[in-house]
């Protein structure tokens, strides 16, 4: 497979890092955002270490201005963007009866309204140059709703809404569009949550257990490849068969 110059948004938490390694393992050259200094720099001195070359730029995906800035500061050390992860996201968790309007706002924004800000700069080079992946990390909540997160189900269906509509505009250009919806995965975000309602949490999934950042990530590698030109506008479950569906 040729390399490629891959953006995953997000890529400093636990499955953002997984992708980062899946794809440049995979040959492609990796980059990321940052908002904080100190921890993006530790984060990319760690990725350092570990043999994994990945370029950084600061920028908050919630505002237009500082993704697209984010955008051409990458393109600028690496090249056109051709693969792109929207992948961040926040959960601001609470019945809606008393959910605060800064709830509501803040996770649409990080999680639905970047899709368009970082997407938006980087869909013309790639309808120019008749090639390009773009993949959006949703959510099983997206698909079955949750209990205490109506904003974060609203913004994780979107995504998928998002994913169909553009893979209809640009099929005909080299370029897919699909959407990975994971179900409860062991990241630090998840492992925080008590003992006792993982135990509940995976005594519900059929495999018994949390997804690993890494079966995401594959999944994320499997629809990047140039042999998946004819997958676009579909949705993968991986969820350990936690939410069924066809």
């Amino acid at each position: 497979m040729q390399s490629r110059v891959a953006l995953v948004t997000g890529g400093t938490g636990g499955i953002g890092t997984s992708i980062i390694k899946r794809l440049a393992g995979m040959g492609h050259r990796v980059a990321t955002n940052y908002r904080d200094d100190a921890k993006g720099k530790a984060w990319q001195e760690k990725m350092k270490a570990e043999g994994i070359d990945v370029a950084m730029a600061k920028g908050d995906v919630t505002s237009a201005e500082q993704a697209e800035a984010m955008v051409r500061e990458i393109e600028s050390q690496l090249g056109p963007i051709e693969i792109l992860v929207n992948n961040a996201g926040i959960t601001r968790d609470t019945t809606f009866h008393k959910m605060a309007v800064d709830q509501w706002n803040d996770v649409i924004c990080t999680n639905l309204n970047s899709v368009y800000n970082v997407t938006r700069p980087v869909i013309e080079g790639m309808r120019g140059r008749k090639w390009g992946r773009i993949i959006q990390i949703s959510s099983i909540n997206g698909l079955k709703g949750q209990y205490g997160q109506a904003n974060y189900a609203a913004a994780k269906a979107g995504m998928h809404g998002f994913t169909i509509s553009l893979a209809r505009e640009n099929a005909r250009l080299g370029i897919t569009v699909n959407t990975v919806s994971p179900g409860y995965v062991a990241t630090d975000m998840v492992m925080a949550v008590p003992e006792e309602v993982r135990a509940k949490i995976a005594a519900d999934i059929p495999t018994g257990r949390l997804g690993e950042p890494d079966e995401i990530a594959y999944a994320v590698g499997f629809l990047v490849d140039d042999q998946a030109a004819w997958i676009t506008g579909s949705n993968l479950d991986i969820n350990g068969g936690h939410h069924m569906g066809w």
